[in-house]
């Protein structure tokens, strides 16, 4: 769910922002030309060096910062657990086994009312899958086993991977542009404060084209849930997976009904999708299962 995607690309932004304001603190600029100019070749391989680092630094601390933000209490099945804890850890390892995974994922509860999971972790080996306690409250057991089962399919194809290597590429021409137009708007200042604005500018930039590149980052998002949830499927059955969106949709329906008098937020009433949606919609969702 959006959590995975949410803490991924906050992470991302915090850790490239860093990147920058220390290399603009210590001056570094290798494309920077003897005559204050660009050298564009130079720029785009320390834009590359700089939003690479800065993606698999955040692949790198995603199960941390997931742990750290969301509470997740990590389960281990070694120690004295309830039936709850048990069944929840016993239904994650035997998914991940189905779906091929070598190494068993750690399996987390966070305290939230809403009804939520998530996945992450830099790698197959090292992941994690966590619920909320909403969750297990509002679904039965064969909606957890399609949400679970979801989830471990984003661990076996690999998603957070690829969408390290497709926030590497953002970030690549974030640094970028962001650099370019920092450059631009320091030509039209006095020549003693363009150091000054350089640096402010390049922070600002890069912020904005950080937001406007994970549009595509989120496009990707939406695509790996319909392949998410066909894996899903085929861990749990087509018929539990169907189940558990249904369930989803039917709390979400639920929830828009328990805030209508909300009028000045309505945050849920929005049916669709949006740019910045990291899920299709959930008939939508249902409507290509069903179809497969």
């Amino acid at each position: 769910m959006a959590k995975r995607i949410f803490l991924f690309l906050l992470s991302n932004i915090l850790v490239i922002t860093t990147i920058g304001i220390v290399l603009s603190l210590l001056n570094i600029s290798p494309y920077q030309t003897a005559g204050g100019g660009l050298d564009l070749v130079s720029l785009l391989i320390f834009s590359a060096v700089v939003g690479f680092t800065g993606s698999f630094v955040s692949l790198a601390m995603s199960r941390w910062m997931a742990k750290m933000m969301m509470g997740v209490k990590v389960l281990n099945p070694d120690s004295t657990l309830s039936p709850a804890e048990r069944e929840l850890v016993e239904r994650v390892h035997r998914l991940s086994r189905a779906a091929g995974l070598m190494k068993m994922p750690q399996v987390g509860i966070y305290q939230s009312p809403e009804v939520n999971a998530f996945a992450t972790g830099p790698s197959k080996r090292r992941s994690l899958v966590a619920v909320s306690t909403g969750l297990l409250h509002e679904m039965d057991d064969d909606a957890i086993e399609g949400v679970v089962a979801h989830e471990v399919a984003h661990i076996a194809n690999g998603d957070m991977v690829t969408m390290t290597l497709l926030q590497g590429i953002v970030n690549t021409f974030v640094v970028f542009l962001a650099r370019i137009a920092a450059w631009l708007v320091s030509r039209f200042v006095r020549e003693d404060l363009a150091p000054i604005v350089h640096f402010v500018a390049v922070i600002i930039f890069q912020l904005v084209f950080s937001i406007l590149g994970s549009i595509v980052v989120f496009a990707f998002s939406r695509y790996r849930e319909y392949h998410a949830d066909r894996g899903g499927a085929d861990l749990a059955g087509k018929d539990k997976m169907v189940h558990a969106l249904r369930s989803l949709k039917q709390y979400t329906q639920r929830v828009r009904d328990d805030q209508a008098s909300l009028s000045t937020l309505k945050i849920n009433s929005k049916k669709g999708m949006s740019l910045f949606s990291t899920h299709p919609d959930l008939d939508d969702r249902i409507n290509r299962l069903e179809a497969k």
